[in-house]
């Protein structure tokens, strides 16, 4: 093991603190530009005459290439280091952001989008190793609860600075900054990155799975791009073919990841994990509820801007009590209800969201496009606390009998799980709000929005459900000890390979 450089103690201070606010600015990025781009999307389509199954595209296309790269991203970060993927992956989204601002059609902007997840896979894996590694035990868990406030932060931001640079009209640009003011940011993260990041990777990390990766993209593509592009292509025969052989691809799938974990032990997915009933149930949970979320979010947007005539930021300020809501609940939940009460909690959280989105459906049926944004206050509110009562403790709960030894592999797998959940809503997006649209042809197009968008929410009601049932299958109280996955340190605090890490220096 290499000897650190002797340097004095408030030095060493300093940078380390210098080298946190790099990471966390890089995990606001991804969170930013994961939501900044649904309130865009009228002026996206209207400056570059993008059709809906293109606007699907630009959204799914981050999400997917971003879930299928993030558990390889996090390898690679401790086979080679995590201070240099990190800069790779900033400086590969820093080029993508500028691509997708210069984009001179919708084909490139996807293209770009999809480029943008790619890199954003390599970055954001490396936030919580450097983390993990730059500061000792007893300050993570400031430095934790930091994290934590950056992913609320991100979450409220993101539509609203994509509502202020779209409203603005910078030099004309229209939506274009949403992208370009990511240039000064990765510019000044790569800078400082280079200089106060310590290098870090891991002694015993485990093996690339790139045919695994390519297994897995193949069998989501061939769901994704007929359910994303059907529509418009008529439904033709070849979609249908295309889904139905999905599983067996991923058939082919699961066999190679057994093979290979026999052969290495270093399988994309550790599929022992899902033998265990609350992992297995926790990634149906997540699953389920990704693509609610990617679903909800696009339609609900378009809904705001294309149905009740609004614009971007008149938009993007409804949302905030969705926001705040989720905020709040999201802390009581973890620090107070879920240590006295268990899943219900979370179970109560289904419940409410589900009321909010039934109040919802009802508002629009009765105001149709007089809808106003004090009308949906109530069910925003309901909808935020009871995504905030679901989200926060889900993870704690999914991996409570997870070994300890594949706590960094579940974390993955879990959070990999959330991405592919958005790309297969937005993709069913084609279906429950696009597929009504169409039908409506003909008639008041603002009206068929908003009818639209009641059909989507149905969907999204019928998935609470689901996910209300799925939640009976997780632990009735929370565990407090004994279970592998609350060992050492919660999973989305570790690395992958996080039992000896080696500073680089």
């Amino acid at each position: 093991m290499p000897t650190p450089p002797t340097t004095a103690p408030g030095t060493a201070g300093r940078r380390r603190w210098i080298a946190l606010a790099v990471v966390l600015t890089a995990a606001f990025m991804d969170l930013v530009d994961a939501t900044i781009v649904n309130i865009a999307i009228p002026s996206i389509q209207r400056d570059t005459g993008a059709s809906f199954g293109a606007i699907q595209w630009i959204t799914a296309g981050y999400a997917l290439a971003f879930a299928v790269g993030l558990i390889t991203g996090g390898r690679l970060g401790d086979i080679h280091g995590r201070r240099r993927l990190f800069l790779l992956g900033m400086g590969g989204f820093t080029a993508a952001s500028a691509l997708c601002g210069l984009a001179a059609g919708p084909d490139m902007l996807i293209a770009a989008r999809v480029l943008q997840g790619a890199m954003a896979a390599l970055m954001v894996p490396q936030v919580l190793a450097i983390i993990h590694v730059t500061f000792p035990p007893h300050e993570r868990g400031k430095v934790f609860g930091m994290f934590g406030a950056v992913v609320g932060l991100g979450a409220v931001c993101g539509p609203l600075i994509g509502a202020l640079l779209t409203q603005w009209d910078l030099l004309g640009l229209q939506w274009r900054p949403i992208f370009l003011i990511n240039l000064p940011v990765g510019v000044a993260g790569i800078v400082l990155g280079r200089r106060f990041i310590a290098e870090s990777r891991a002694p015993k990390a485990l093996r690339l799975d790139i045919v695994g990766m390519l297994l897995a993209a193949l069998a989501l593509l061939m769901v994704l791009y007929p359910l994303t592009q059907g529509r418009e292509l008529g439904w033709p025969a070849w979609g249908f073919v295309s889904m139905a052989a999905s599983p067996l691809v991923f058939a082919v799938f699961v066999r190679y990841e057994r093979a290979k974990a026999r052969k290495d032990g270093s399988p994309l997915v550790e599929l022992s994990l899902f033998k265990l009933r609350t992992f297995a149930a926790g990634t149906g949970v997540q699953l389920t509820f990704g693509a609610l979320s990617g679903l909800f979010f696009l339609v609900w947007t378009l809904c705001m801007q294309l149905g009740l005539g609004w614009g971007p930021l008149h938009a993007g300020l409804t949302g905030i009590p969705f926001s705040l809501a989720c905020s709040a609940a999201a802390g009581v939940s973890v620090q107070k209800l879920v240590p006295r009460f268990g899943r219900k909690v979370l179970q109560a959280g289904a419940l409410i969201m589900l009321a909010g989105v039934l109040l919802y459906i009802a508002e629009a049926g009765r105001y149709g496009t007089g809808l106003t944004s004090w009308q949906m206050v109530p069910a925003m509110l309901l909808m935020g606390g009871g995504m905030g009562l679901i989200v926060a403790p889900i993870t704690d709960a999914a991996i409570s009998e997870v070994p300890a030894e594949h706590s960094g592999s579940a974390s993955g797998i879990f959070n990999t799980t959330s991405q592919l959940g958005m790309a297969l809503g937005l993709g069913l997006s084609s279906v429950a709000f696009f597929g009504v649209l169409d039908d409506a042809a003909g008639g008041d197009p603002r009206a068929a929005v908003v009818d639209a968008t009641v059909a989507s929410l149905w969907w999204v009601a019928a998935g609470l459900a689901v996910i209300f049932l799925l939640l009976f299958l997780l632990p009735g109280k929370a565990r407090t000890g004994g279970g592998a996955g609350r060992s050492a340190a919660p999973a989305e605090e570790r690395s992958p390979s996080e039992a000896d890490p080696v500073l680089v220096h």
